[in-house]
């Protein structure tokens, strides 16, 4: 396995190295699902395109964002970007939330956030499963119509970006390992174990 997962690693691109540039900016370093990303480039710039628009209208938090993420990816198995949105998440709202919305304790969330998060769950693990009840519940927790749909689709695309990254086996960064709380590694107890850097 390579750190593009089970794909050998791409071209390189200019593109490609604008991703490259804009990890090592952001993180320090390039990430193992930006180099399978760079077989795309292009489909990833609009696949993040796309959930940026879909929440464009619905100024959400980047809490309430991570929440969402968090909620989703650990419903899905998705250790990556549990590990990468459980520590953001971490960074803005503490690692008791992150922890708790990873493991599906959502008692230290507002009503609010409660609902978000066991919805983005719901649609993760069987969206044919939904009800017309489970969406009252959001409307109740005052979520009106539109929102509900953006927050629907943006999850939606998530889960598409994890799907990629998972079913090509792209493992979650060696970093994580020193970078991410000790209570963020110890709840993601599910998917592609963590990069080892001597494999």
């Amino acid at each position: 396995m390579t750190s593009t997962g089970f794909l050998t690693p791409p071209p390189h691109t200019a593109d490609a190295q604008r991703f490259y540039d804009e990890d090592v900016t952001e993180h320090g370093y390039v990430m193992n699902a930006s180099r399978l990303w760079a077989y795309q480039p292009g489909t990833r710039a609009k696949l993040f395109e796309l959930m940026s628009t879909a929440l464009s209208d619905h100024k959400l938090s980047y809490r309430e964002r991570g929440i969402l993420v968090s909620a989703c990816a650990s419903s899905l198995g998705d250790s990556y970007c549990s590990l990468a949105w459980g520590s953001k998440l971490a960074g803005k709202a503490g690692t008791p939330v992150a922890a708790s919305v990873l493991t599906g304790d959502d008692a230290v969330l507002t009503p609010t956030e409660r609902a978000m998060a066991a919805w983005a769950r719901k649609v993760a693990r069987d969206p044919n499963a939904t009800t017309a009840e489970d969406v009252q519940e959001l409307r109740e927790a005052g979520l009106d119509d539109a929102r509900i749909f953006a927050i629907t689709t943006f999850v939606a695309l998530r889960i598409a970006f994890s799907t990629v990254n998972d079913a090509l086996g792209s493992r979650p960064d060696a970093e994580y390992r020193t970078n991410a709380p000790s209570e963020v590694l110890a709840a993601v107890t599910w998917g592609r174990p963590i990069d080892d850097p001597s494999d």
